[in-house]
């Protein structure tokens, strides 16, 4: 998907970039595959602010992605639309099944219109087929990938990510994650073939602040140029240092967060922990 870079007619234009749209075929979504959507600005069911920093932004309607596509084992689908979703990085494929079923998966890189779509073993190994990863072979590309069987994809579901079959141990698959992380899912969890399309999402340069109110994001102001009351970082002449060995939040807590993992069951499911070198 090549990127729409924009001519410099504003201070604002002149070093931003956006999508071409070139593989969005429709531009209306199927009506009975949305759901409504409400804004949280960032507050939990109490209504207190949890995030900081949210809210306003374009008015949206949820896109029904169907995450489990165990119910569609051996019926036949075509792409019938590419379309786009203004709630995740990721393109989203209409498929329309056999029985006349329509349903939302991920598009992934290469999917087109008029590409079969199937679920299960017999599907063969075609990028956009839904299979048990103990059917797929060892060194492939997946994406939206189960965790527990049955319950739907929950991870490599961004633009852009896929993880890796590296091999099979007992009733185990060994998964290389975008992270780095090895880790151990069950094979009967399914998951998509093929990467997660948009692959350049992460090249877009928004080139103001206008263009993050859009998506629902607040401005933020640094701690370091606030006073001593109002935060840790506050106060010194000039631009001195925090004179903490890490960032904190203005309660005083650190800002990358406590470790919160703790002990945890599916600590066994993972080999090797992201971020550590070989």
């Amino acid at each position: 998907m090549p990127l729409k870079i924009y001519k410099p007619t504003s201070p604002g234009r002149r070093n931003s970039s956006g999508y071409s749209f070139e593989e969005i075929t429709k531009k209306k979504p199927e009506k009975r595959l949305l759901a409504p959507l409400k804004k949280k600005a960032g507050r939990n069911v109490h209504g207190r602010v949890t995030v900081r920093h949210r809210g306003g932004g374009h008015k949206r309607r949820y896109r029904i992605i169907d995450w489990k596509r165990r119910d569609r084992i051996g019926r036949a689908g075509r792409v019938s639309a590419i379309e786009y979703d203004p709630n995740r990085t990721a393109r989203i494929a209409l498929v329309v099944y056999d029985d006349g079923v329509k349903r939302y998966i991920l598009a992934p890189l290469g999917l087109g219109v008029g590409d079969p779509v199937e679920t299960g073993t017999d599907s063969g190994i075609r990028v956009g087929s839904a299979m048990a990863m103990g059917d797929i072979p060892n060194g492939t590309q997946v994406h939206a990938i189960e965790l527990i069987e049955g319950r739907g994809a929950q991870m490599a579901r961004s633009a852009g990510t896929s993880a890796q079959i590296m091999a099979k141990e007992g009733e185990y698959v060994l998964l290389r994650l975008p992270s780095g992380e090895m880790r151990r899912v069950r094979q009967a969890c399914f998951a998509t073939i093929g990467q997660v399309g948009n692959v350049e999402h992460s090249r877009i340069k928004l080139g103001k602040a206008g263009r993050n109110r859009h998506r629902g994001r607040r401005p933020t102001v640094r701690g370091s140029v606030m006073n001593p009351v109002d935060h840790p970082h506050g106060g010194g002449e000039g631009k001195a240092p925090i004179g903490l060995p890490g960032p904190k939040t203005p309660w005083g807590k650190p800002a990358l967060g406590y470790r919160t993992r703790g002990k945890k069951t599916s600590d066994k499911y993972i080999v090797r922990r992201r971020g550590r070198r070989r």
